[in-house]
């Protein structure tokens, strides 16, 4: 009798998760897609090739790994690709766009710090330090600081993210490739990407999210 209970009950959770399951990786192929399809034609890896734009909108994240002492080379690589296009003049600014949201963690901060011992002055950067997300980042790049188009820096995978959610508010925008990092580090980083760009979805179709802060207006000289 225990046993066929045991069966009846796998048969019943099976029938109910199973569909479930079908839908979410459904759900997770669709908005890849369309994150993908939309970021064709605006992503580039070649300094030579990109073309120019006023403002470089970098995107922040955590200057080391857990033992904070390893540089996160995400950080690392982003930070290159910034310089790179400041030095070959193909941005005049860097908008650092990044989380301060608690005491001793300062991301644009970090960025700025070491863009100034890569010889960048002060007067070709602006920190936003209300970037908490991607999602606010993006937004307070057009809406803040008064930009209609923008190139965006970060890891391929983040930059076609950002590229969707500039294409819905009407920020034109091309993208950067910072380089990636090997499968080892980056494997985490594959499947959290594949949530937030459902996320994404919710935030721009279904749940119509804000930025955290929005405030006064910043000019960008």
């Amino acid at each position: 009798m225990q046993c066929l209970r045991f069966f009846f009950t796998k048969k019943l959770v099976l029938r109910l998760y199973f569909p479930l399951a079908i839908l979410l990786i459904v759900v997770i192929a669709v908005c890849s897609f369309a994150v993908d399809k939309n970021a064709e034609g605006k992503l580039y890896s070649s300094i030579d090739e990109i073309p120019f734009h006023k403002v470089g909108l970098l995107l922040g994240t955590c200057k080391t790994m857990d033992d904070r002492v390893t540089i996160n080379p995400f950080w690392q690589y982003r930070a290159e690709a910034a310089y790179k296009l400041w030095k070959a003049k193909k941005i005049d600014r860097i908008l650092i766009s990044g989380d301060n949201g608690w005491h001793g963690y300062n991301e644009p901060q970090d960025f700025m710090d070491t863009f100034r011992e890569m010889g960048i002055p002060d007067s070709c950067m602006v920190c936003d330090f209300a970037g908490f997300r991607t999602h606010d980042s993006v937004i307070r790049c057009k809406e803040i600081f008064g930009q209609q188009s923008v190139t965006i820096i970060s890891q391929p995978f983040h930059n076609k993210r950002a590229l969707f959610i500039a294409q819905k508010y009407g920020l034109q925008a091309i993208a950067f490739n910072a380089s990636d990092v090997g499968f080892r580090n980056g494997l985490y980083t594959f499947f959290r990407e594949k949530a937030a760009r459902v996320l994404m979805f919710l935030d721009l179709y279904v749940l119509n999210t804000q930025p955290h802060f929005l405030g006064k207006k910043i000019k960008i000289n």
